[in-house]
Protein backbone atom coordinates (compact mmCIF):
# COMPACT_ATOMS: atom_id res chain seq x y z
CA UNK A 1 0.00 0.00 0.00
CA UNK A 2 3.09 2.23 -0.58
CA UNK A 3 2.58 5.79 -1.44
CA UNK A 4 3.35 8.03 -4.22
CA UNK A 5 6.88 10.34 -2.76
CA UNK A 6 9.50 10.56 -5.36
CA UNK A 7 12.16 10.29 -3.05
CA UNK A 8 11.12 7.05 -1.91
CA UNK A 9 11.27 5.85 -5.05
CA UNK A 10 14.28 7.13 -5.40
CA UNK A 11 16.18 5.00 -3.17
CA UNK A 12 18.58 1.92 -3.86
CA UNK A 13 18.29 -1.63 -3.20
CA UNK A 14 21.42 -1.51 -0.85
CA UNK A 15 20.15 2.37 1.20
CA UNK A 16 19.00 2.11 4.87
CA UNK A 17 16.10 3.64 6.78
CA UNK A 18 12.82 4.07 5.03
CA UNK A 19 13.87 0.95 2.86
CA UNK A 20 14.33 -1.34 5.70
CA UNK A 21 16.40 -3.47 3.58
CA UNK A 22 16.93 -6.70 5.58
CA UNK A 23 16.94 -10.18 4.40
CA UNK A 24 16.15 -13.46 6.26
CA UNK A 25 16.50 -16.53 4.55
CA UNK A 26 12.65 -18.57 5.24
CA UNK A 27 14.98 -22.22 5.38
CA UNK A 28 14.81 -25.00 3.42
CA UNK A 29 16.49 -26.40 0.94
CA UNK A 30 17.61 -25.38 -2.60
CA UNK A 31 17.14 -27.32 -5.25
CA UNK A 32 18.84 -27.53 -8.93
CA UNK A 33 15.24 -26.87 -10.66
CA UNK A 34 14.00 -24.23 -8.31
CA UNK A 35 17.10 -22.32 -6.90
CA UNK A 36 16.61 -18.97 -5.23
CA UNK A 37 13.22 -17.33 -5.31
CA UNK A 38 13.91 -13.45 -4.38
CA UNK A 39 10.50 -12.36 -2.95
CA UNK A 40 9.48 -8.68 -1.43
CA UNK A 41 7.95 -8.08 1.16
CA UNK A 42 5.68 -5.17 2.04
CA UNK A 43 5.17 -3.38 5.69
CA UNK A 44 1.79 -4.72 6.18
CA UNK A 45 0.72 -7.92 7.67
CA UNK A 46 -1.55 -8.84 5.16
CA UNK A 47 1.10 -9.04 2.58
CA UNK A 48 3.20 -10.59 5.23
CA UNK A 49 0.74 -13.49 4.90
CA UNK A 50 0.73 -13.94 1.02
CA UNK A 51 4.35 -14.08 1.17
CA UNK A 52 4.86 -16.54 3.87
CA UNK A 53 1.98 -18.82 2.11
CA UNK A 54 4.11 -18.63 -0.95
CA UNK A 55 7.25 -19.16 0.48
CA UNK A 56 6.47 -22.38 2.37
CA UNK A 57 4.81 -24.13 -0.62
CA UNK A 58 7.94 -22.86 -2.43
CA UNK A 59 10.15 -23.82 -0.19
CA UNK A 60 8.28 -27.82 1.58
CA UNK A 61 6.84 -28.48 -2.17
CA UNK A 62 9.07 -27.09 -4.34
CA UNK A 63 12.38 -27.25 -2.77
CA UNK A 64 13.21 -23.58 -3.43
CA UNK A 65 15.64 -21.96 -1.41
CA UNK A 66 13.53 -18.55 -0.38
CA UNK A 67 14.85 -15.26 0.10
CA UNK A 68 12.04 -12.87 1.88
CA UNK A 69 13.22 -9.06 1.54
CA UNK A 70 11.51 -6.25 3.72
CA UNK A 71 11.24 -3.42 1.24
CA UNK A 72 9.25 -0.53 0.72
CA UNK A 73 7.01 -1.13 -1.88
CA UNK A 74 8.67 1.33 -4.61
CA UNK A 75 11.83 0.06 -3.72
CA UNK A 76 10.49 -3.28 -4.44
CA UNK A 77 9.57 -2.48 -8.14
CA UNK A 78 13.42 -1.29 -8.35
CA UNK A 79 14.61 -4.76 -7.58
CA UNK A 80 12.89 -6.33 -11.25
CA UNK A 81 15.62 -4.36 -12.79
CA UNK A 82 18.70 -5.63 -11.03
CA UNK A 83 17.19 -9.23 -10.14
CA UNK A 84 17.45 -8.70 -6.56
CA UNK A 85 13.60 -8.94 -6.31
CA UNK A 86 11.57 -11.69 -8.83
CA UNK A 87 7.98 -10.92 -7.36
CA UNK A 88 6.01 -8.91 -5.53
CA UNK A 89 2.83 -10.29 -4.47
CA UNK A 90 0.07 -8.07 -3.10
CA UNK A 91 0.39 -4.40 -5.87
CA UNK A 92 -2.18 -1.69 -4.83
CA UNK A 93 -2.39 0.14 -8.38
CA UNK A 94 0.94 2.10 -8.59
CA UNK A 95 0.20 3.62 -12.16
CA UNK A 96 3.24 5.48 -12.20
CA UNK A 97 5.15 2.40 -11.36
CA UNK A 98 3.25 0.46 -14.06
CA UNK A 99 4.27 2.97 -16.57
CA UNK A 100 7.74 2.79 -15.75
CA UNK A 101 8.79 -1.05 -15.25
CA UNK A 102 6.13 -2.39 -17.03
CA UNK A 103 5.32 0.01 -20.01
CA UNK A 104 8.68 1.94 -20.15
CA UNK A 105 11.39 -0.46 -19.32
CA UNK A 106 9.89 -3.62 -19.62
CA UNK A 107 11.33 -5.06 -16.89
CA UNK A 108 8.40 -7.00 -15.08
CA UNK A 109 5.14 -7.75 -15.92
CA UNK A 110 1.32 -8.17 -14.42
CA UNK A 111 0.86 -11.97 -13.37
CA UNK A 112 -2.65 -12.23 -12.35
CA UNK A 113 -5.01 -11.26 -9.48
CA UNK A 114 -4.26 -12.24 -5.83
CA UNK A 115 -8.28 -12.78 -5.23
CA UNK A 116 -8.16 -9.67 -2.74
CA UNK A 117 -10.18 -6.97 -2.77
CA UNK A 118 -8.46 -4.25 -1.09
CA UNK A 119 -10.66 -0.77 -0.06
CA UNK A 120 -9.05 2.21 1.58
CA UNK A 121 -10.75 4.92 3.09
CA UNK A 122 -11.74 6.85 6.47
CA UNK A 123 -13.08 4.75 9.26
CA UNK A 124 -14.37 5.62 12.56
CA UNK A 125 -14.72 3.15 15.83
CA UNK A 126 -18.10 1.73 15.76
CA UNK A 127 -18.87 3.50 19.37
CA UNK A 128 -18.98 6.81 17.25
CA UNK A 129 -21.68 6.10 15.06
CA UNK A 130 -24.09 4.68 18.18
CA UNK A 131 -23.06 8.50 19.51
CA UNK A 132 -22.95 10.31 15.91
CA UNK A 133 -25.19 8.01 13.08
CA UNK A 134 -24.73 11.14 10.79
CA UNK A 135 -20.64 10.99 11.24
CA UNK A 136 -20.44 8.44 8.26
CA UNK A 137 -21.45 11.31 5.80
CA UNK A 138 -18.22 12.75 4.94
CA UNK A 139 -20.06 15.73 4.11
CA UNK A 140 -20.60 16.36 8.00
CA UNK A 141 -16.77 15.82 8.98
CA UNK A 142 -16.05 19.46 9.49
CA UNK A 143 -19.57 19.44 12.07
CA UNK A 144 -17.58 17.00 13.96
CA UNK A 145 -13.91 17.97 13.66
CA UNK A 146 -13.80 19.45 17.21
CA UNK A 147 -13.76 16.29 18.65
CA UNK A 148 -11.13 15.08 16.95
CA UNK A 149 -8.71 17.73 18.27
CA UNK A 150 -5.42 16.35 19.07
CA UNK A 151 -2.00 17.74 20.45
CA UNK A 152 -0.67 16.59 17.47
CA UNK A 153 -3.19 18.19 14.74
CA UNK A 154 -2.87 22.35 15.56
CA UNK A 155 -6.37 23.45 16.52
CA UNK A 156 -8.12 20.93 14.09
CA UNK A 157 -9.55 17.74 13.61
CA UNK A 158 -6.88 15.02 13.43
CA UNK A 159 -7.04 11.99 10.61
CA UNK A 160 -4.92 9.34 12.12
CA UNK A 161 -2.78 7.74 8.81
CA UNK A 162 -0.36 4.67 9.29
CA UNK A 163 2.99 4.26 7.63
CA UNK A 164 3.84 7.50 5.72
CA UNK A 165 4.83 4.97 2.62
CA UNK A 166 1.24 3.51 2.87
CA UNK A 167 -0.90 4.83 -0.94
CA UNK A 168 -2.72 7.96 0.64
CA UNK A 169 -4.50 10.44 -0.99
CA UNK A 170 -5.71 12.21 2.68
CA UNK A 171 -3.95 15.34 2.75
CA UNK A 172 -5.21 15.81 -0.60
CA UNK A 173 -8.69 15.50 0.31
CA UNK A 174 -8.61 17.53 3.10
CA UNK A 175 -7.62 20.74 0.98
CA UNK A 176 -9.97 19.88 -1.65
CA UNK A 177 -12.96 19.21 0.40
CA UNK A 178 -12.00 22.22 2.48
CA UNK A 179 -12.06 20.46 5.53
CA UNK A 180 -10.65 21.26 9.20
CA UNK A 181 -8.20 18.57 9.72
CA UNK A 182 -4.85 17.41 9.63
CA UNK A 183 -3.59 14.74 8.64
CA UNK A 184 -1.19 12.84 11.68
CA UNK A 185 0.87 9.57 11.01
CA UNK A 186 1.56 6.65 13.73
CA UNK A 187 4.25 5.73 11.92
CA UNK A 188 3.25 2.29 11.48
CA UNK A 189 0.44 -0.73 10.74
CA UNK A 190 0.34 -1.61 14.49
CA UNK A 191 0.11 1.72 16.00
CA UNK A 192 -2.76 2.92 13.67
CA UNK A 193 -4.44 -0.54 14.88
CA UNK A 194 -3.51 -0.10 18.75
CA UNK A 195 -5.01 3.75 18.34
CA UNK A 196 -8.14 2.57 17.03
CA UNK A 197 -8.13 -0.29 19.64
CA UNK A 198 -7.71 2.00 22.28
CA UNK A 199 -10.46 4.40 21.28
CA UNK A 200 -13.34 2.01 20.87
CA UNK A 201 -11.79 1.10 24.65
CA UNK A 202 -11.85 4.29 26.06
CA UNK A 203 -14.98 5.78 24.30
CA UNK A 204 -12.27 8.40 22.86
CA UNK A 205 -13.24 9.69 19.44
CA UNK A 206 -10.99 9.07 16.46
CA UNK A 207 -11.07 9.14 12.83
CA UNK A 208 -8.31 7.35 10.53
CA UNK A 209 -7.11 5.66 7.96
CA UNK A 210 -7.79 2.41 7.09
CA UNK A 211 -8.27 -0.67 4.72
CA UNK A 212 -9.19 -4.58 3.96
CA UNK A 213 -8.43 -7.03 3.73
CA UNK A 214 -7.54 -6.54 7.74
CA UNK A 215 -7.72 -8.68 10.12
CA UNK A 216 -8.40 -5.99 13.10
CA UNK A 217 -11.83 -5.73 11.64
CA UNK A 218 -12.84 -8.75 13.14
CA UNK A 219 -11.93 -7.64 16.51
CA UNK A 220 -13.34 -3.72 16.31
CA UNK A 221 -15.93 -3.66 13.09
CA UNK A 222 -15.11 -0.24 11.86
CA UNK A 223 -17.21 1.76 10.26
CA UNK A 224 -16.01 3.37 7.05
CA UNK A 225 -16.72 7.30 6.30
CA UNK A 226 -18.71 8.27 2.69
CA UNK A 227 -16.66 10.41 1.38
CA UNK A 228 -17.68 12.04 -2.51
CA UNK A 229 -17.91 8.57 -4.70
CA UNK A 230 -14.90 7.34 -6.40
CA UNK A 231 -15.75 7.82 -10.20
CA UNK A 232 -12.74 6.57 -12.75
CA UNK A 233 -10.25 9.00 -13.19
CA UNK A 234 -10.99 11.67 -9.93
CA UNK A 235 -7.58 10.67 -8.83
CA UNK A 236 -5.55 11.33 -11.71
CA UNK A 237 -3.95 14.16 -10.54
CA UNK A 238 -2.66 13.25 -7.00
CA UNK A 239 -3.12 17.21 -5.86
CA UNK A 240 -6.42 17.59 -7.00
CA UNK A 241 -7.84 14.30 -5.46
CA UNK A 242 -11.44 15.45 -4.25
CA UNK A 243 -13.16 11.68 -4.64
CA UNK A 244 -13.13 8.73 -2.27
CA UNK A 245 -10.78 5.69 -2.71
CA UNK A 246 -11.53 3.11 -5.52
CA UNK A 247 -11.88 -0.65 -4.75
CA UNK A 248 -8.67 -2.02 -5.88
CA UNK A 249 -8.25 -5.62 -7.00
CA UNK A 250 -4.88 -6.91 -5.97
CA UNK A 251 -3.00 -7.98 -8.43
CA UNK A 252 0.61 -9.92 -8.32
CA UNK A 253 3.96 -9.07 -10.19
CA UNK A 254 7.23 -10.39 -11.55
CA UNK A 255 9.99 -9.56 -13.14
CA UNK A 256 10.69 -10.27 -16.68
CA UNK A 257 13.76 -12.82 -16.04
CA UNK A 258 11.96 -14.43 -13.53
CA UNK A 259 8.97 -15.30 -15.64
CA UNK A 260 11.01 -16.41 -18.28
CA UNK A 261 13.73 -18.30 -16.12
CA UNK A 262 11.38 -21.80 -16.27
CA UNK A 263 11.94 -21.61 -11.88
CA UNK A 264 8.30 -24.06 -10.72
CA UNK A 265 8.17 -20.59 -8.24
CA UNK A 266 6.84 -18.59 -11.32
CA UNK A 267 4.20 -21.30 -11.81
CA UNK A 268 3.21 -20.81 -8.23
CA UNK A 269 2.95 -17.13 -8.03
CA UNK A 270 0.92 -17.06 -11.23
CA UNK A 271 -1.45 -19.28 -9.83
CA UNK A 272 -1.33 -18.27 -6.13
CA UNK A 273 -5.46 -16.89 -5.32
CA UNK A 274 -7.09 -16.69 -2.20
CA UNK A 275 -9.58 -14.35 -0.83
CA UNK A 276 -9.70 -11.81 2.01
CA UNK A 277 -11.14 -14.05 4.24
CA UNK A 278 -8.05 -16.39 3.99
CA UNK A 279 -5.74 -13.84 3.99
CA UNK A 280 -7.23 -12.64 7.74
CA UNK A 281 -6.41 -15.81 8.89
CA UNK A 282 -3.19 -16.07 8.15
CA UNK A 283 -2.72 -12.56 9.27
CA UNK A 284 -4.19 -13.08 12.17
CA UNK A 285 -2.11 -16.00 13.21
CA UNK A 286 0.67 -14.04 12.56
CA UNK A 287 -0.10 -10.22 14.34
CA UNK A 288 -2.34 -12.02 17.05
CA UNK A 289 -1.35 -15.44 18.28
CA UNK A 290 2.15 -14.49 17.70
CA UNK A 291 2.82 -17.52 15.61
CA UNK A 292 6.02 -17.27 13.20
CA UNK A 293 4.69 -16.67 9.43
CA UNK A 294 6.56 -20.07 8.46
CA UNK A 295 3.72 -22.07 11.18
CA UNK A 296 1.41 -19.41 10.42
CA UNK A 297 1.28 -20.51 6.78
CA UNK A 298 1.64 -24.42 7.49
CA UNK A 299 -1.36 -24.42 9.34
CA UNK A 300 -3.20 -22.59 6.74
CA UNK A 301 -1.59 -24.94 3.78
CA UNK A 302 -2.59 -27.70 5.89
CA UNK A 303 -6.07 -27.00 6.27
CA UNK A 304 -6.54 -26.05 2.41
CA UNK A 305 -4.95 -29.12 0.43
CA UNK A 306 -7.32 -28.95 -2.49
CA UNK A 307 -5.98 -24.91 -2.76
CA UNK A 308 -2.95 -25.66 -2.74
CA UNK A 309 -3.09 -28.73 -5.06
CA UNK A 310 -4.41 -25.96 -7.29
CA UNK A 311 -1.62 -23.16 -6.93
CA UNK A 312 0.71 -26.04 -7.89
CA UNK A 313 -0.80 -26.63 -11.68
CA UNK A 314 2.20 -26.50 -14.11
CA UNK A 315 5.29 -27.00 -11.38
CA UNK A 316 6.09 -30.08 -11.77
CA UNK A 317 4.75 -31.02 -8.37
CA UNK A 318 1.14 -33.03 -7.57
Amino acid sequence: MAGFAAAAAALSLTSCGATKVSEISAGGASSAKCGQFNLAVNAWVGYEANAAVIAYVAENRLGCKVKLKNLDEQVSWQGFSTGEVDAVVENWGHPDLVKKYITEQKVAQDVGLTGNVGKIGWYVPPFMVKAHPDILDGKNLNRYASLFKTSESGGKGQILDGDPGFVTNDAALVKNLKLDYKVVFSGSEAALIQSFRQAEATKKPMIGYFYEPQWFTTEVPLKKVNLPAYKPGCDADPAKVACDYPLYKLNKLASKKFATSGSPAFSLVKNFSWTNADQNAVAKSIAVDKMAPEKAAKKWVDAHPDKVKAWLVGTGVN
